[in-house]
């Protein structure tokens, strides 16, 4: 079958929109006809080399389509089942055995080698050479393509699958932060450095517990407004104003819980200073290789607070994302204030527009295909 994908050749090369041919479903897999897929900082500091990979390769990790084939072994989905499609895992691991696969220790095999397990790929170009496939068990950014099982999440048909794509990883990841990890009480206190998509992410989901006090730290005066809409009871000009000072101001004394979402050591800097003693605070930024966030022992020990680096919000997509969707449903996340769609022959732009902070959320939209 031939279809559309878009194709990165090498380390910072562009997206090139190219037509590949996708072979058929293997065991424990499913091939999906991809409705919406979310562009993510994933995608882009992979295409800048911050994670390795495999190239040439078709990138995308937040889709959502509707299944058309299922592989030899898949008895939980059938044709016409609509998708969202997350993260990979092995599920025999320890860390998947005990309900934490988004630290698979197989997780790097799966979600960013470049294809299946058996070196095989599930695209090649016109010339028969193998294009890379199967990133984060998916590779959406292609108008069909075949995904790991353990990487779908059956979602409801009444659900418009263009809102639901961003909840594959973005909003999975900021969300699943505070509800799952963070966990901050309700009146307590909370800070998120970076308004992106994973911040407001966060944001929404504090405003769901009924957090007290939350404050979102940026730099973008617009997006701090933003993000009083959006349920902010405090915002700090990271550019303008001592975000530190000004945290242990509006807190009295430090925060309760706080999110780096920005993979910067300065800001890691602040988020510890600002915790109050038994605070807890999480980091889940991607940082350049080099990166390192310095904490003075001392201080931390005798404060107690809690430091914990978090991947996909530690989340079990098959069950965290139904219950997003239901927060959606009865109106205590409105995370689709977040999302601007583009057609798929666009996809550079929403990418474009990503890195340069005009849209939140990227979607790429396929046609009917």
């Amino acid at each position: 079958m031939t279809v559309k994908a878009a194709v990165v050749d090498a380390v910072g090369e562009t997206l090139e929109i190219r037509d590949l041919e996708l072979d058929d479903p293997r065991a424990d897999e499913v091939q999906v006809r991809m409705v919406a897929t979310g562009v993510c900082h994933t995608d882009a500091v992979v295409q800048a080399g911050w994670i390795p990979t495999t190239f040439p390769v078709v990138l995308g990790h937040e889709g959502a389509g509707v299944v058309e084939k299922v592989g030899p072994g898949v008895t939980d989905l059938r044709a016409g089942d609509h998708v969202v499609l997350s993260f990979d895992s092995c599920g025999q691991c320890r860390s998947c055995l005990s309900g934490h696969p988004a630290y698979c220790l197989e997780s790097y095999r799966h979600n960013f080698a470049g294809g299946r397990a058996d070196g095989s790929t599930c695209f090649t170009d016109a010339a028969g050479r193998p294009v890379n496939s199967h990133f984060f068990g998916q590779s959406a950014f292609a108008e069909r393509t075949n995904v790991a099982v353990r990487s779908v999440v059956k979602v409801p048909e009444d659900m418009p699958l263009e809102l639901l794509a961003p909840l594959g990883c973005g909003v999975q990841t900021g969300a699943g932060a505070v509800l799952n990890v963070l966990r901050p009480r309700a009146g307590g206190s909370f800070v998120v450095f970076g308004a992106g998509a994973v911040g407001f992410s966060a944001l929404l989901a504090a405003v769901s517990q009924r957090v007290g006090t939350i404050i979102a730290v940026d730099v973008v005066p617009a997006r701090l407004e933003f993000a009083r809409e959006l349920g902010a009871t405090h915002t700090v000009n990271g550019a303008e104003e001592d975000a530190l000072a000004r945290i242990l101001e509006i807190t009295g004394g430090g925060v309760e819980t706080a999110l780096d979402t920005t993979g910067n050591a300065r800001v890691f800097a602040q988020m510890i200073d600002a915790l109050a003693v038994g605070g807890h605070a999480g980091a889940l930024g991607a940082a350049a290789a080099g990166a390192e966030g310095v904490v003075a022992l001392p201080t931390a020990l005798s404060r107690g607070i809690r430091i914990t680096w978090i991947v996909e919000g530690d989340a079990v997509p098959q069950l965290f994302i139904p219950e997003l969707i239901a927060m959606y449903r009865a109106g205590d996340f409105p995370y689709d204030r977040l999302i601007k769609t583009y057609d798929f022959a666009d996809i550079r732009t929403a990418f474009s527009d990503s890195e340069k902070g005009e849209t939140l959320k990227p979607v790429v939209l396929f046609g009917e295909g």
